[in-house]
């Protein structure tokens, strides 16, 4: 960094993204075209990459040590230590669209949902299934069951609510 900025040395952001292409064909020919760099930080050596698809993101994780390879070999001085694989965006969007705009969320409906009471069939199946499921034959087990769940809701209220969040 200290040589960068004193100009020492030319940063090699421009290079290596202007090279990408043949970078990308070096290590994995096979990602040729639906990938792009999106950008390269100089100070701390990463190079952002944007699939156009999941499953090329993928390819990209399996493959980074060899694309690093690939760039520090093809474009010298660049020293690209990590690579980020951003979202997938589509190849045809220009840079800053495919960066700066989100995914499209799915939109609501306009229409309200209306619930429909159950066929006829589908309610005599639920009552004979009610029916048809016990209660438990011993009653010392059910007392015992109801005794185990009022002692365990007690010790959920005692607990203060932190412990309970995930982290």
């Amino acid at each position: 960094m200290m040589m960068t900025e004193r100009g020492l040395v030319a940063p090699a952001a421009g290079t290596l993204l202007d090279q990408w292409e043949t970078i990308l064909t070096a290590a994995a020919p096979e990602l040729a075209g639906h990938v792009r760099a999106v950008g390269f930080d100089t100070d701390t050596g990463r190079l952002d990459v944007a699939p156009e698809a999941p499953a090329y993101g993928t390819k990209l994780r399996w493959i980074t040590p060899k694309l690093i390879a690939a760039a520090n070999e093809q474009v010298q001085g660049a020293n690209v230590r990590a690579v980020h694989v951003l979202a997938p965006a589509p190849t045809k969007a220009g840079l800053a669209t495919a960066v700066a705009d989100p995914a499209p969320q799915p939109t609501v409906p306009a229409v309200t949902v209306v619930r429909r009471t159950p066929p006829e069939g589908y309610r005599r199946a639920i009552e004979a299934h009610r029916q048809a499921a016990r209660p438990l034959a011993d009653p010392g087990i059910a007392e015992a069951v109801e005794r185990q769940t009022a002692a365990m809701r007690e010790l959920s209220r005692r607990v203060p609510r932190a412990r309970h969040r995930r982290r």
